[in-house]
């Protein structure tokens, strides 16, 4: 099985190289730091399974899962982060990922995960997958929130940017200060890689953010 591992730490990045190759039959055939990366090197390389980070600069790992699968649909994506939480999860599984697994997993884990997206098979850890039944069991009425790369508070800003809001009105409206408010709106930029504030408000409107009562 060749693996390609992608996390934009590199002292995690090369551990968890390290520990894929002791694993047999497995092999890994190159390493990316960043979603774009990624995608580019997958292409490339086509390997049978990408190891994900979902939380880098650039593009983030839901938008290169959703990229990698899209142009190489061979290619098996394997989620393996730190955010746990029901949006992040099924914002993976729609663009595509095949599991999802949280850091901290041990060796044996990750080599079950690995096999088990190669062979088509959807593999969630423990945790995960409890909340996914449960989810499913109650019919998955629960709504998720868009883009769940953001924090509650910078959702909730990029509302108020969609709502025409400006800068200092939002900073009144939550009792934050500006430059607080303008460090959100950098962020929230970046993590959904728009180049202004009129692209930002279009992809909002479009998930559905900045309608109904303020």
């Amino acid at each position: 099985m060749r693996v390609l591992v992608v996390d934009d730490h590199p002292l995690f990045r090369e551990g968890l190289t390290i520990a894929i190759e002791t694993m047999p039959d497995v092999e890994v055939v190159g390493e990316a730091g960043d979603g774009d990366e990624a995608a580019r090197v997958t292409g490339r390389l086509l390997p049978d399974v990408v190891v994900m980070d979902l939380h880098m600069p650039g593009a983030n790992g839901i938008d290169a899962t959703r990229r990698i699968v899209t142009e190489n649909p061979g290619v098996a994506v394997l989620v393996l982060t730190m955010l746990d939480g029901d949006d992040s999860v099924f914002a993976a599984m729609r663009a595509g990922a095949r599991g999802y697994l949280l850091k901290g997993a041990d060796r044996q884990e990750i080599a079950r995960a690995l096999r088990a997206v190669a062979a088509g098979e959807v593999v969630f850890s423990a945790a995960i997958a409890s909340r996914v039944l449960a989810w499913f069991a109650s019919g998955g009425r629960a709504p998720l929130a868009p883009f769940p790369e953001l924090t509650d508070r910078e959702r909730e800003i990029l509302d108020l940017v969609a709502r025409g809001l400006t800068n200092p009105a939002i900073a009144r409206r939550l009792h934050l200060s500006d430059k607080t408010i303008r460090n959100h709106v950098s962020n929230v930029f970046t993590k959904l890689q728009v180049a202004d504030r009129a692209e930002a408000v279009a992809r909002a409107r479009d998930a559905g953010l900045g309608t109904g009562p303020l």
